[in-house]
């Protein structure tokens, strides 16, 4: 416990936005977040009080920033299984813990498992690559099974040519899609549990560019199918915290399982303004088992637009905010603190609204404003 405060002291590995924007929900709570960046430059080293610069890859660098912690959680996932073990056996309270993490780090782990607890997800092999495309039909999905994000890892193979030389592979069928969904929840360690709504979300070259809040137009039956298979991975495998599973809604309607996070995540961004309670407030609520929050929509419609580096030069980021906020000024902005590099994720913008085509006008506007400058 802080002694100050007499509340707990969570630790985040890690110095990112997600622990830039879990910092400022820890404010409203009066709890003192505690923050592991690699360097003072990091989004959230920016902004935080309490900062300690180390790896987290170091096993003794994430030992004394654990002690004085109430729980440790993260903003990532790249925390070696064995050193999250190994510092859980010496009475360090990590969460979530290794063995639900393996399955958001390794997506040959994930694809094995979730397919032995019986989840839909498409066809894969972690096997000869060219007799799975001849089975399932070119072209196939490649993957790296670990440290891929953003699209990066992830190739679409024509043929056998297709295929990089990069060990460690998976192939997945090319699943016939409508739209991509993401179902976010969160879990205590007492196992009650908390979802939003069903969010789609909008890509381009691999990164996501929009968030709908709601889905738009997704049967309700689906909408319930897709939160409730949420519930049971997250209770099958044991997550603490937020859990986000990426879905494929295919055009024969079925919802198969893409990607699993398991901490606060892009997809729910939107929350902070669009929800009662934000995505990383619930994510505190949850690693300190407190009872989770309302996730019910604040608006009928809540557009978040992600906002990405372009070139650098041009015109000033605070001048942008001028222009933005003169022709949006219903504009909710955040912005993370980082090095501008084109097609990095630098910020979001969320609207809020009655129409979704509306809010989507109007978020997709702010955010060219940021990325561009001034847009006519």
């Amino acid at each position: 416990m802080d002694s100050r405060t007499g509340l707990p002291v969570v630790g985040m590995v890690g110095g990112g936005q997600l622990a830039r924007m879990t910092h400022q929900a820890a404010i409203a709570l009066g709890q003192s977040l505690r923050v592991l960046a690699v360097s003072a430059d990091d989004g959230a080293a920016l902004v935080a009080a309490d900062v300690v610069i180390g790896r987290h890859d170091d096993i003794d660098a994430v030992r004394a920033f654990a002690k004085g912690c109430d729980v440790v959680t993260f903003d990532h996932e790249h925390v070696p299984g064995d050193l999250i073990r190994t510092l859980a056996a010496e009475g360090v309270t990590l969460l979530p813990g290794a063995d639900a993490l393996r399955y958001a780090q390794n997506k040959r782990d994930m694809r094995a498992h979730l397919a032995e607890l019986g989840f839909p997800v498409p066809r894969w092999t972690d096997g000869d690559l060219q007799q799975f495309g001849d089975e399932v039909g070119w072209p196939i999905i490649v993957k790296t099974a670990t440290g891929g994000y953003d699209g990066r890892g992830v190739f679409v193979a024509h043929s056998v040519a297709d295929i990089p030389d990069v060990e460690g592979l998976i192939g997945e069928e090319r699943v016939q899609l409508k739209r991509e969904l993401a179902a976010v929840v969160a879990r205590s360690p007492l196992g009650q549990v908390a979802a939003y709504p069903v969010v789609e979300t909008v890509q381009q070259d691999g990164i996501c560019v929009e968030v709908l809040a709601p889905a738009p137009g997704l049967d309700e039956d689906v909408a319930v199918e897709a939160q409730r298979l949420a519930i049971d991975i997250a209770t099958r495998l044991g997550v603490v915290g937020v859990l986000a599973v990426e879905l494929f809604e295919t055009t024969t309607g079925k919802i198969l399982v893409n990607e699993l996070a398991m901490r606060p995540h892009n997809s729910a961004h939107w929350t902070i303004e669009g929800a009662r309670t934000s995505q990383f407030e619930q994510h505190l609520r949850a690693v300190l088992d407190y009872p989770m929050g309302d996730t019910r929509l604040t608006a009928p419609a809540v557009v978040m637009a992600n906002v990405l580096g372009g070139a650098p030069g041009g015109m000033p980021i605070d001048e942008r905010l001028h222009h933005l906020f003169a022709e949006e000024p219903g504009a909710k902005v955040h912005l993370y603190g980082k090095q501008v590099r084109p097609g990095r994720k630098i910020g979001h913008v969320t609207v809020l609204g009655d129409d979704m085509e509306d809010c989507r006008r109007r978020a997709a506007r702010a955010a060219r404003i940021l990325e561009e400058g001034y847009v006519h």
